[in-house]
């Protein structure tokens, strides 16, 4: 454990800090499973939630120091990082601002760093991928939840009806995990990536980054397949890789594909 953020180890082999998605989400990268082998996974709850810290502030520097916390409670001077989906976003403005703390990056079908990240092409997947009394009952929970009146029962229920959206075969997904969300940190948090992306600074901040980058996609993801090649583009050292029949969980779907990204990453290293 940390003094602050209880951390999930597991496996020998050089350090690989994972970041899950979100924003305020419970972490869920456990999944991985066999994917890591070869790697130490560390993993932890990202701000938000028990048994991390529950308060703010929900800012992009609070979850990049946090990292970094994270990363100086373990005794490590640097790590690779694999982030996932919003977890993809924070690796990659983790190795722009502590370059000297990131070997290398694998960003596994992440909210991008080019236009809007792709953000409002994912929105709207979601939802046409969603039957129209589901969708109409995540879309009003949603915004019950961005303007503050929401629950986090209320969001659960809102992941849940969208779950099968996130496959690249929904009527074949499978079932969501137990998986918590804390709404103070997914608003607050989410509000500053859209800004940011917004501002227009990130691919210029991307470029400067000289560590390999990685990026796995679904070829089935609600993201846009354009968001992570101009992602990995940005970087100067990027490589995009899509996967075949997955979404936005390509381990779950196509399992050996984020093994076979790590594999081509350490080469690189």
């Amino acid at each position: 454990m940390t003094a602050a953020f209880p951390v999930a180890a597991d496996g020998d082999g050089p350090p690989l800090l994972c970041l899950h998605g979100g924003p305020g989400l419970s972490d869920y990268l456990a999944d991985l499973g066999e994917e890591t082998a070869g790697w130490r996974r560390i993993s932890y709850t990202q701000r938000g939630l028990a048994p991390s810290p529950t308060d703010g502030p929900f800012t992009l520097a609070q979850h990049v120091a946090d990292a970094i916390t994270v990363l100086d409670d373990l005794g490590l001077d640097e790590a690779v990082v694999l982030g996932h989906s919003w977890g993809g976003f924070l690796a990659a403005l983790l190795a722009a601002e502590h370059p000297d703390r990131v070997r290398g990056l694998l960003l596994v079908d992440p909210l991008g760093v080019v236009g809007d990240g792709g953000f409002g092409r994912f929105a709207e997947q979601m939802l046409a991928r969603t039957p129209d009394e589901d969708r109409r009952r995540a879309d009003e929970l949603d915004r019950r939840a961005m303007a503050g009146q929401g629950t986090e029962a209320d969001a659960v229920e809102s992941l849940r009806l969208v779950w099968p959206a996130y496959f690249a075969d929904p009527p074949t997904a499978p079932p969501m995990p137990d998986l918590r969300l804390g709404l103070a940190a997914y608003s607050a948090t989410l509000e500053e990536v859209l800004a940011l992306l917004a501002s227009g600074e990130l691919p210029a901040r991307a470029a400067a980054c000289d560590q390999p980058v990685e990026v796995l996609y679904g070829l089935g993801s609600p993201f846009p397949v354009e968001s992570a090649l101009d992602t990995a583009a940005a970087f100067a050292q990027g490589r995009a890789t899509g996967v075949p029949d997955a979404g936005h969980f390509p381990w779950l779907e196509q399992p050996g594909c984020v093994a076979e990204a790590l594999h081509r990453l350490a080469q690189r290293l």
